[in-house]
């Protein structure tokens, strides 16, 4: 781990962390230093994230002990409706395209943080990422790899292959790329804030993309849009408080898996043993089933959150796992109703104020396109609304889809951690995971991230994808369970990425940890020379 008096900030390339702990350097709160992080990422891995996606956030406020959550997760057009999508001979929801786009919440994500928690202006947190797209950034060794692998996607779009196809190809590993487009957009932001990008010259860009695609974004879905704070919802497990936020995101499917692990005696079984390792499994799929079913934007049905984390549900759920085998389908339970592609980052200030915040494009490069002038791919996050009419989570106008990106927090004594892993539906399972290593195991937060996971992305079958690092010993007993073990890499994209930072108040010391998936650091604030 990375240990200092001083902040820290972890995310997935040095260039970002380096920029959000000299911000922290100059007296910039936790906050301040995460936006600007956030937007140096965005310019270094803009497959992955972007000021044409989404984010969420958790703030803990050192001086209250509070914890703040963000939803700046964007809806739909007003105009992109069932009959719509249908009219134009569509079955399903898109993945990619002008109407898998929903409206881009991060910038009002910023701005929510910025007027609440902010020391810094917008001008002074983003100076850093606007620096280094005009100037120029060697491509990391990762990043070279998924960009390579998005060509395609980018090819099918002019602004796009201008943008990041510049050489009439990816950047190779090592390659310097400018992205003056992005800076251009970045200084929009520090001259007018929010307003630029929702109502200025970038939102008129926006338009004309959508416009010209046959969309149906008007001025009033990005002029009306606006972030909002929620307040986390929580277990707890084996004497630690752990938080996620509340729908429409996936993140109460990890406090489920937490609900019903705790009736396992997963320390006594040993870390990644065949009946932890199976309980987790097993764990995943009644919770996951439960969140597909149930989750979608609160503000257009009534979901059973509270029975969906209380005990007793967990203990009826957790009947279901058979000790002895896989099972290869986990429907979704009866809800007591009595009881209502990303990046991650973390930051912890020399005050322990703590930020953890994940942000996303969804796909690589989103939509794959790329609104005219603006260095930024719009994101493909509605994708994931359905096109059954009876499901919760049905495409609306001006409705937010099921998001998988989720930052999470916990919490013993005086030990707070911020940690994030990302991955699509992969992220729920490893925080689970992650904080089951953590309390289960006694790892620190830097193993915790390091330690081998499995991730199943399907929601049927007993396909599991499995690091090798995982014993051949009990991969073996896996599958005599009747568990399919698809091997992967020592250290696979395919378990996701993850960040921490970790506090611990009575000693006033700040760690923080980096995942080796990515390419990544945890950078301690400088002290002032």
């Amino acid at each position: 781990m990375v240990m200092s008096s001083r902040g820290i900030v972890a995310t997935e390339h040095p260039l970002a962390s380096q920029a959000g702990a000299t911000i922290l350097a100059r007296g910039g709160h936790a906050v301040d230093a995460a936006i600007a992080a956030n937007a140096v990422m965005g310019l270094v891995s803009p497959m992955m994230n972007g000021v044409g996606g989404d984010l969420f956030a958790i703030v803990s406020e050192k001086t209250t002990g509070q914890l703040h959550g963000v939803n700046a997760s964007g809806w739909a057009p007003a105009g992109l409706s069932l009959d719509f999508l249908r009219g134009a001979g569509l079955t399903s929801m898109p993945q990619s395209g002008i109407h898998s786009v929903t409206i881009p919440g991060a910038v009002a994500g910023w701005s929510l943080l910025l007027d609440r928690f902010g020391r810094k202006s917008f001008a002074e947190v983003l100076s850093s990422a606007t620096a280094v797209a005009e100037e120029g950034f060697p491509v990391s060794e990762i990043v070279a790899d998924e960009w390579a692998a998005s060509e395609g996607v980018l090819r099918s779009d002019s602004n796009a292959t201008q943008t990041f196809l510049q050489a009439g190809r990816a950047p190779r590993a090592g390659e310097l790329f400018r992205n003056p487009d992005l800076a251009w957009t970045y200084r929009q932001i520090s001259e007018g804030g929010s307003d630029a990008f929702y109502r200025g010259e970038v939102a008129r860009r926006l338009l004309n993309c959508s416009a010209t695609h046959g969309g149906t974004m008007a001025t009033a879905d990005l002029a009306e849009y606006a972030a909002e704070w929620v307040d986390p919802i929580s277990t707890r497990y084996r004497g630690w408080d752990v938080y996620e936020l509340p729908p429409n995101g996936q993140g109460i499917a990890a406090l489920m898996m937490l609900n019903m692990l705790e009736l396992f005696p997963l320390r006594d079984h040993g870390h990644n043993s065949v009946e932890a390792l199976h309980a987790l499994i097993e764990a995943k799929k009644l919770a996951y089933a439960d969140m597909l079913r149930h989750v979608s934007d609160p503000r257009f049905a009534q979901l059973p959150i509270a029975g969906m984390l209380s005990k007793a549900y967990a203990r009826d759920r957790a009947k279901s796992i058979d000790l002895d085998r896989a099972s290869p389908e986990m429907p979704a339970g009866e809800v007591p109703t009595h009881v209502g592609d990303t990046t991650y980052l973390s930051v912890v200030d020399a005050e322990g104020n703590m930020v953890s915040l994940i942000q996303s494009v969804f796909g690589p490069f989103g939509s794959g396109l790329v609104p005219e002038g603006t260095g930024f791919a719009l994101q493909s996050r509605g994708g994931l609304f359905t096109l059954d009419p009876t499901h919760p989570n049905a495409l609306a106008g001006r409705k937010r889809p099921l998001h998988t990106i989720i930052p999470g927090f916990m919490a013993q004594g005086d030990v707070r951690i911020a940690f994030g892993i990302m991955g699509g539906w992969n992220q729920s399972q490893a925080h689970a995971q992650f904080i089951s290593n953590v309390v289960d195991h006694g790892l620190n937060i830097q193993a915790a991230l390091e330690a081998a996971r499995f991730t199943k992305i399907t929601f049927t079958g007993c396909d599991v994808l499995m690091e090798d690092r995982v014993s051949e010993r009990v991969r073996a007993g896996l599958e005599q369970k009747g568990h399919d073990i698809r091997l992967q890499g020592a250290f696979s994209s395919m378990v996701g990425g993850g960040q921490s930072v970790m506090r611990d108040d009575a000693a006033r010391v700040n760690y923080g940890g980096s995942d080796p998936r990515k390419d990544g650091a945890a950078i301690p604030e400088p002290f002032p020379y």
